[in-house]
């Protein structure tokens, strides 16, 4: 059996599209324009790649954009002026600052100045908090994607046995609380856990977040399950050459599986698609707004 292979590339351009959709219906029927405002300190070579490309894509939905380019040794104090500003700023709905920051950066600090209401990355402590608790929360982007892509190819998850590798605040552990959420009996695992192998073999859904390129192996897969690969990982080739790989090892899980994420082209589009939805999620919040059905939890 070869799996499905799910296509979050397809999936993030039709939920782009419903974006687009709202953000014209916000326009028409009450003269708003959800407004994205990205932060980025210092000359990161892939965080300025990402910027441009959050950018891009904002204005393509027809959302208004606004780039904050800060040099690499502002200071603290500047910053959260700078978040300040936009969370007093009625066309701001959304803030996001680029991570990962300079070292002289207290990353938590800047994250938790951000408005909570604003808070698109879904970082801040008090969305954390309530997405934990099982409230309505601003949800980090990677989870809600996979999220995504799981009921729409699974159908109800209730009652299914998830397994969540990996237990960082931005996406193993918010990962765990959708899957919680939506009723699944979830583990979450990571790269010390003891007999993780078969761990893993007993999953319906696996969701592997831990940073380690190839390191779940194809045999410890259940055959038939559902397998998200959200690790991003750059290895070297024989020939000196580069090429992108997952946590997962793709091709040997893909004969096992029943449905798989490629890496690149699975959960990475789904990661900026669901920025923008979670920007007119915030938008609808603050304006007492109904919310558009399918773009939040």
């Amino acid at each position: 059996m070869t799996a499905q292979i799910i296509d979050g590339k397809a999936f993030a351009g039709t939920l782009r599209e419903r974006i687009a959709t709202h953000v014209a219906h916000l326009k028409q029927q009450h003269g708003i324009t959800p407004g994205l405002a990205v932060v980025l300190v210092g000359e990161d070579p892939a965080s300025q790649i990402y910027v441009r490309s959050k950018g891009k894509q904002t204005l393509e939905a027809g959302m208004n954009s606004y780039e904050h380019k800060l040099s690499a040794d502002t200071t603290e104090a500047e910053l959260l002026a700078l978040i300040s500003q936009l969370n007093a700023d009625p066309q701001v709905h959304g803030i996001l600052v680029q991570l990962p920051l300079p070292e002289h950066l207290n990353e938590a600090l800047v994250i938790n100045a951000i408005d909570s209401a604003k808070d698109v990355d879904g970082f801040h402590i008090s969305n954390a908090g309530l997405l934990a608790t099982g409230q309505k929360a601003m949800v980090p982007c990677t989870p809600l994607g996979c999220l995504m892509l799981l009921r729409e190819f699974c159908g109800n998850l209730s009652g299914q046995n998830a397994v969540v590798i990996g237990r960082s605040n931005i996406v193993g552990k918010p990962m765990a609380q959708l899957l919680l959420r939506d009723s699944c009996t979830v583990t979450i695992a990571h790269s010390k856990t003891r007999n993780l192998q078969e761990i893993v073999r007993g999953a319906d859904i696996v969701v592997a977040a831990v940073g380690r390129p190839l390191f779940i192996q194809g045999e410890w897969i259940k055959p038939g399950a559902t397998v998200i690969d959200v690790g991003i990982n750059r290895i070297e080739q024989g020939d000196g050459s580069t090429r992108l790989v997952g946590d997962i090892n793709f091709d040997a899980a893909k004969e096992i599986a029943g449905a798989i994420t490629p890496v690149p082209g699975g959960v990475g589009p789904m990661t900026i698609a669901c920025l923008l939805a979670n920007t007119v999620t915030a938008c609808c919040r603050m304006h007492s707004l109904p919310e558009p059905e399918g773009l939040s939890v």
